[in-house]
């Protein structure tokens, strides 16, 4: 049974900010820029997992469009991405257009400056 000295990193290590942090390196390989920038990621949910240590990770996330042919590396790339963070037992990706992507509305400003939108 571990101590609460031994359970506050994992505690402190699994968030939405880690998970974030886990999925800015994550590339659009197209437009060559971090998913989460694009606005790509539309959110996360963190839960217990009964009788295991760890917790369940589901992302929910969307692509720049239905039709994209990366989608199947991204989904896994971001589903190793969020595996390798302390305290994650299972992760599941799920995949949404509803809302359709709209850089307009869900990339960063930084992103949208980049792509040349204003």
């Amino acid at each position: 049974m571990s101590t609460p000295q031994e359970a506050a990193p994992v505690a402190a290590e699994l968030s939405f900010k880690a998970i974030g942090a886990a999925l800015q390196p994550v590339e659009d390989p197209e437009i060559h820029m971090s998913i989460v920038e694009l606005g790509l990621i539309y959110g996360a949910k963190i839960e217990d997992v009964e009788g295991a240590k760890g917790k369940r990770v589901t992302v929910t996330m969307s692509l720049t469009s239905p039709a994209c042919p990366y989608g199947p590396m991204l989904l896994a790339m971001v589903h190793g991405a969020v595996a390798k963070i302390p305290g994650v037992r299972t992760v599941d990706v799920d995949l949404s257009f509803n809302p359709l992507w709209d850089p307009r509305t869900y990339a960063s400003e930084e992103a949208k400056d980049k792509l040349g939108i204003f």
